[in-house]
């Protein structure tokens, strides 16, 4: 399965474009992450613990999308977008939500 950002695929000629798919990823906020992530706002700096939960995130969105391509007997996935978002759930909680966008083609 190829994913690719771009609209076409060099060298391969597209057969039929199959639709579009969408993969989505959800993750809970986690009250120690959050702290050190609240340091980190006032002292500076990157906050590694959310780096690394979205690119972990971001992973598991590519997998789905290449699942839910594969359901459409797709060969490829081009056009491939990545989004992240948050989604506030009270006035204490908040989601993590990545989306994986792409349209299915045969080649």
């Amino acid at each position: 399965m190829i994913l690719s950002t771009t609209d076409s695929l060099q060298g391969e000629e597209i057969k039929n474009y199959l639709g579009i798919v969408t993969a989505e990823v959800v993750y809970g906020s986690n009250a120690l992450r959050d702290f050190f992530a609240g340091i980190r706002d006032v002292l500076g700096g990157r906050t590694g613990a959310y780096e690394r939960v979205f690119e972990k995130g971001q992973q598991e969105a590519l997998k789905e999308l290449e699942n839910r391509a594969k359901k459409v007997s797709a060969d490829a996935v081009i056009g491939v977008q990545i989004r992240t978002d948050t989604i506030n759930i009270d006035d204490h909680g908040v989601l993590m939500l990545i989306t994986a966008t792409g349209t299915a083609v045969s080649l």
